[in-house]
């Protein structure tokens, strides 16, 4: 078993993790991830872009409220004032790190609109591979950085918590050897939660892993009912699945059914613009007609399409469609997860010893529905708070000393685990379907010694999903109940927990010896 002891350990290589490591020099800095930087986070496939109030019409308080408004009642207020008011800040790092962000002709910087913002504010980099391009410059500088070291090759599997103190991980390596890193700070930067559904958008390392690993050292969880599904996936049978950005319908593009028929303009008055989860259900319902559903984007972008959209347009080159003159099919799929670790403003979790950031953490400031391109925006500018509040920290930790290698299980079933949330907590959720989905986890539990690591992670963070939602009786942002369509205004306050309470919750459904009673008393209406 191999040991190591450093400064700081970064679990993740996205953006936010990338830029807390860079931020924390002069400390020496370990960043661990499953695969290399740029290809195994959300980050790098992030096509919209990032929102900034840099235009000279806009400002930070127009962000903000646009913020507000998206987040259904539960956007944490302080927390929207940090991204928007700091965000123009981090686009400057971004460019000093060696972000080239698209231009007009007299070199400034262009700037796109979508779905319920009130200004142009979103920036792009060679059209719709923003996230690629941020990436890229952050996997340079920390190349070129001498307090950063990176390890791309390790897979955590649990923190170490030691005198209620969390003060490193153990990992996997990709030869199968063990590896325990002791570290006088943690950033968990692993992502977000979209495989743990059948239909993603999101890279297979984005499992949800981080949240189980927090939550079983006691860290304090929040609105992880609240799960963000992109309207239009293209549906050409890949996993994960290929995005037609929004900002396709930024541009103009219309959802139509098989018939050609716009839809949206009946539905919401922002059309195609309204909020992706208004839009995601009415897809969704479409879908579950029987008709199919097509992002039209022949009159909007046409001839135009490969030099505009180049990373949409090779993917439908790939799957034999041509988007200048064929619509291109979509449907809804798990892209963003609002909910996450319970964190403050500096990104510091309830838990000594442990930050989070990015995904996998919840700051509160998207609420119960994230405003479009806010995600990369949060990222940065809680990667740059953590670091500032990490080298202001006298943390003094105590040696740990290792055991024994640790006995791991070899079954998995994660692609099972995936149809069951999709079919049961998807686009649309009710309580039979959650108590069903429910019950299979519980039984997979019994047999979790024989389990892989990852794969119990996965378990443990589908069922406080699972848990969270049966307990939110009420429809609002990215969580919607058909058996409980509407937004209850006394249900507007924002989900806290912990495992403990999670477990005690399912202990008192009794659902081993009254499955079948307790699914058919609570048969809803689909």
């Amino acid at each position: 078993m191999e040991r190591l002891n450093i400064d700081v350990l970064v679990i993740g290589a996205g953006a936010a993790g990338l830029v807390s490591a860079l931020d924390l020099a002069p400390m020496d800095v370990l960043v661990l991830a499953k695969a290399p930087v740029g290809e195994g986070s959300s980050s790098a496939w992030a096509q919209g872009g990032i929102a900034a109030a840099v235009g000279t019409d806009d400002d930070p308080e127009h962000h903000k409220r646009d913020t507000i408004d998206v987040g259904v009642d539960l956007t944490c207020d302080e927390a929207a004032h940090v991204v928007t008011y700091e965000g123009p800040q981090l686009i400057d790092a971004l460019i000093d790190w060696g972000v080239n962000f698209d231009r007009n002709a007299q070199g400034q910087l262009s700037l796109g609109r979508e779905a319920a913002h009130s200004f142009r504010r979103i920036l792009h980099a060679n059209g719709d591979s923003t996230g690629k391009e941020i990436m890229r410059a952050l996997g340079q500088a920390v190349v070129r950085s001498s307090h950063v070291r990176l390890m791309d090759d390790a897979t955590v599997y649990e923190l170490i918590k030691q005198d209620g103190r969390v003060i490193g991980a153990k990992a996997l390596r990709s030869d199968g050897s063990q590896l325990v890193i002791r570290a006088s700070a943690v950033i968990l930067a692993t992502g977000g939660i979209g495989n743990l559904f059948g239909f993603t958008t999101n890279p297979e390392e984005s499992c949800g892993e981080g949240l189980a690993m927090a939550a079983r050292v006691g860290a304090r969880m929040a609105d992880l009912e609240f799960v963000q599904f992109h309207p239009t996936a293209i549906d050409v049978g890949i996993k994960p699945m290929p995005l037609a950005t929004e900002a396709l319908r930024g541009e103009g593009a219309h959802l139509v059914d098989g018939r050609g028929v716009r839809f949206m303009p009946a539905i919401h008055k922002d059309a195609e613009l309204a909020p992706r989860d208004v839009v995601a259900r009415a897809i969704w319902r479409k879908i579950k007609a029987g008709e199919k559903v097509f992002l039209d984007c022949r009159e909007a972008v046409g001839d135009e399409f490969p030099q505009r959209f180049p990373t949409v347009w090779a993917y439908c080159q790939d799957a034999g469609l041509d988007p200048c003159s064929q619509a291109i099919p979509v449907t809804p799929a798990a892209h963003y997860h609002m909910g996450g670790v319970d964190v403050n403003l500096d990104g510091r979790s309830s838990v000594d010893g442990l930050w989070a950031v990015g995904e996998v953490a919840c700051t509160g400031v998207h609420g119960a529905n994230r405003l479009a391109s806010n995600s990369l925006l949060e990222a940065v500018v809680f990667g740059r708070r953590v670091a500032k509040d990490i080298l202001s920290a006298k943390i003094n930790v105590p040696v740990y000393e290792t055991g024994e290698q640790d006995s791991l299980g070899q079954l998995d079933f994660s692609d099972q685990l995936a149809n069951v949330l999709y079919s049961s907590a998807g686009v649309e959720r009710n309580e039979a379907g959650l108590y069903t989905a429910l019950a299979q986890i519980v039984d997979w539990e019994e047999r979790q010694a024989s389990f892989t690591p990852a794969f119990k992670n996965r378990l443990t963070t589908a069922k406080m999903i699972l848990v969270c939602a049966l307990e939110r009786r009420e429809s609002r942002g990215g969580h919607f109940r058909t058996d409980y369509p509407e937004t209850d205004v006394h249900q507007a306050q924002r989900t806290k927990t912990t495992l403990s309470e999670i477990d005690a919750f399912i202990r008192g459904l009794n659902l081993g010896a009254d499955l079948q009673g307790t699914i058919q008393s609570c048969q809803t209406p689909a």
